[in-house]
């Protein structure tokens, strides 16, 4: 399986295998107004950045964009699994490895 990183920043997987961004996906996002409670809601815009799918490819992107598409090859880092190493400040070092939708 070939990974392509398209977030901002190198993504580090506890094995040591590192990942360098070739580009950046993004996704527009919308707000309604707060409710009496306090509570709005979120709507996502469409998925920019990206390639065409291409077999035996996952795309490494952030949850957000991950979460607002229903692409099967996209996935990211597993940032909450309980295997994630974090340096002493409480920052993620390396993740175990990825999650998808």
């Amino acid at each position: 399986m070939l990974f392509l990183n398209y977030t901002p920043h190198d993504i580090c997987l506890n094995n040591g295998e590192v990942f360098s961004s070739v580009g950046v996906a993004r996704v527009s996002n919308s707000f309604t107004d707060f409710d009496g409670d306090l509570i709005c809601k979120q709507t996502f815009g469409e998925v920019e950045g990206l390639p065409e799918e291409v077999e035996g490819t996952k795309l490494i992107v952030s949850g957000l964009v991950l979460s607002a598409s229903n692409r099967k090859d996209l996935v990211a880092p597993a940032t909450g699994h309980k295997d994630v190493i974090r340096n002493d400040k409480g920052h993620i070092v390396s993740v175990p490895g990825f999650v998808s939708n």
